[in-house]
């Protein structure tokens, strides 16, 4: 008989907290530091951002003195390699925010007498250099998104430093990087439309989160002259619509209203004359929770949700359902727009960014091929089976509230050859290195009021 080798998954690091609340998320690291200035409402950190160069992935945070940049390294840490002074560094930064393009990291900063920050990232990872530091052109800035289709940089909520002779409050400006470290302006911003809070642009489609004036949608091929393509103004469950993005397939719109108790909205965008709401759906939102950041893949989506920590959904299910989570921020029930502020989970890796105000850059781990499997409405599932020897087996429990789970496998003979015992998952994957037969499983799983369940059945080993 040959023996079973599991595959880990990867285990909780207990150097933060056993205590975490999570579910099928496995912190890998976390960085943070006691050194930087903290604000008045005790916070230090803002967004996060992720990059490849040169083959390795990179994370970004940023804090009220500047940004904080990470090698992502092979063995799962947080190695810190630069650090960029904010042109404003000071207690009083709350927003900072990021977005590469070219090899180049752009860096703005929403207090004080900020600027564009341009950063070659050429180096990595022994340095980083401040190419360009834009104090003139640029002032204070909300948030930055561009369309590396059409080398646009868009700038949510744009305020020119005072003294600026053309100082005045924008809601979004628009730039060309045709040349990446001379950004020109092409669009000096809307006239009807009181502030642009952030934006999501694909192939010069841009998704513009307008707070209480609800969601735009525009032509920007002509940077000069938008043109409107559709509108949410008024729906239901609204609050101030703070941020979204665009599925792959760019038919849906997830979006995220930064108001107590406000679910998030999954938006039908395949006629973008006429974008529709499809679903509304979130975590804990009936105790007030907030939402505030979110990104999305073919079938799930990632969400910075304050106090509620990582939020992750499957999207397949109508309304999206909750199927992972991690608490960043256990310390506080009360909702006060504390915990995690950006996520980022676009990395090649499939690691997940998230940033949390008080506690700093967290790495994450998700079995992204065990979640993007076709849903099921089984309560519980072994895929596949039967399975070739030596092939990865998923167990898999499609219920909300399962808290423990005790795994044993026996062969025909009734000999233990593996067991398992889990409290943060609802799934394992195991390698089964076995001779050819059928093997028996037993399932022992709790859900939240300790209750205690069977499940009993087989998988099939073949050659």
């Amino acid at each position: 008989m040959r023996h079973i080798y599991i595959i880990l998954v990867i285990s909780l690091i207990h150097f933060y907290s056993a205590s975490q609340l999570s579910k099928n998320v496995f912190l890998l690291d976390n960085w943070t530091t006691d050194t930087l200035a903290i604000s008045q409402n005790g916070t230090k950190f803002n967004e996060t951002w992720g990059f490849l160069h040169n083959g390795i992935e990179y994370g970004v945070i940023g804090s009220t003195e500047g940004t904080h940049i990470f090698e992502l390294t092979n063995d799962d840490r947080l190695n810190p390699v630069a650090f960029v002074r904010g042109n404003f560094s000071s207690p009083q930064v709350v927003h900072r925010d990021y977005h590469d393009y070219k090899g180049y990291l752009y860096a703005v900063c929403d207090e004080g007498n900020s600027s564009l920050q341009i950063i070659d990232l050429s180096y990595l990872p022994d340095s980083v250099h401040v190419v360009v530091n834009d104090s003139v052109n640029f002032g204070r800035v909300h948030n930055i998104f561009i369309d590396s289709s059409s080398a646009l940089l868009y700038a949510c909520i744009f305020t020119p430093n005072m003294g600026n002779p053309t100082f005045s409050y924008t809601s979004i400006k628009v730039f060309s990087l045709a040349d990446p470290l001379n950004p020109v302006e092409v669009f000096g911003g809307f006239q009807d439309i009181a502030e642009v809070h952030d934006a999501h642009v694909v192939n010069d489609t841009a998704y513009l989160n307008c707070g209480f004036d609800g969601l735009r949608i525009y032509n920007f091929a002509n940077p000069s002259n938008p043109v409107l393509l559709g509108s949410l103004q008024i729906y239901q469950d609204q609050g101030y619509n703070h941020s979204g993005w665009l599925s792959p397939n760019r038919k849906t719109y997830y979006f995220v209203d930064e108001t107590g108790g406000k679910r998030l909205k999954k938006v039908d965008v395949s006629d973008v004359s006429n974008p529709t709401i499809t679903a509304l759906f979130g975590s804990n939102f009936l105790n007030n929770s907030i939402a505030h950041n979110v990104m999305a893949n073919a079938n799930l989506i990632f969400v910075s949700y304050y106090n509620e920590g990582l939020r992750i959904f499957d999207t397949r299910f109508q309304p999206p359902r909750e199927i992972a989570y991690y608490d960043t921020y256990p310390t506080q029930d009360s909702y006060k727009m504390n915990g995690a502020w950006g996520v980022y989970s676009l990395l090649p890796s499939k690691r997940i960014l998230v940033s949390d105000i008080q506690n700093g850059l967290f790495l994450f781990h998700f079995d992204h091929h065990v979640f993007e499997a076709p849903p099921s409405k089984d309560i519980f599932r072994v895929y596949p089976n039967p399975s070739k020897h030596g092939e990865q087996v998923i167990f898999r429990f499609n219920e909300r509230d399962i808290t423990k789970i005790r795994f044993y496998l026996f062969d025909n003979l009734g000999k233990l050859v593996y067991t398992m015992e889990s409290k943060e998952q609802d799934y394992w994957t195991l390698s089964l290195e076995l001779a050819a037969g059928s093997y028996n499983y037993s399932v022992y799983y709790q859900n939240s009021l300790q209750q205690e369940s069977l499940r009993q059945g087989h998988v099939v080993v073949m050659d």
